[in-house]
């Protein structure tokens, strides 16, 4: 292999794992957003129970 493909391959490796940590980033974004809108769902229930 030459230099210039071991650079196009370290960057497809930094290319490859930044998407990964950026799935699981999103992904725990939607959760907590989810869980977030269950509290506040909550909230008001006991809220309007008193």
């Amino acid at each position: 292999m030459s230099q210039s493909d071991y650079v196009v391959a370290a960057y497809a490796i930094v290319f490859v794992t930044l998407l990964v940590y950026v799935a699981i980033i999103a992904a725990k974004l939607s959760r907590l957003e989810r869980e977030t809108g269950e509290l506040a769902e909550l909230a008001q229930r006991r809220r309007a129970d008193g």
